[in-house]
């Protein structure tokens, strides 16, 4: 948090290796990761148009949609969600509102210290989008 926070809008500077990062907006703390290089490349599958990986993007696209029974199989798996223009259109929506979000991050290289990194700062500051739910 004593970090002066960053939007995606301005160049990334410093990016570490491997850290913990935040998106915030305003004082609402929404979705902590993390990456084990690359932080800079990681940061910014969450904007890219044509990545598909944003889980931040993928949850509040769901939630503006009300489709947000998770499943691994039938009409509500990411594929297919993400096959269908409508749900595609508000995915695309989302990650120009992450491009705008406060971003703050930690460099730290260890695997396990940066697992737990992440779920810290997930508990401590309530981030609503992430779950450690397993697949």
């Amino acid at each position: 948090m004593a970090m002066e926070p960053v939007t995606m809008e301005s160049p990334l500077h410093n990016t570490p290796e491997g850290g913990v990062y935040l998106f915030s907006e305003g004082a609402s703390h929404l979705y902590a990761g993390r990456s084990k290089r690359q932080l800079n490349k990681r940061l910014r599958g969450h904007i890219r148009k044509s990545a598909k990986d944003s889980p931040l993007a993928f949850k509040l696209a769901r939630e503006a949609t009300g489709q947000t029974v998770t499943s691994y199989s039938g009409d509500h798996i990411r594929e297919k969600l993400l096959s269908d223009p409508e749900f595609l259109k508000v995915y695309q929506d989302a990650k120009e509102r992450i491009r705008r979000m406060n971003i703050r991050w930690v460099h730290e290289p260890e695997p396990t210290r940066q697992a737990l990194l992440e779920i810290y700062v997930s508990v401590v500051l309530d981030t609503r989008y992430n779950d450690f739910d397993t697949h």
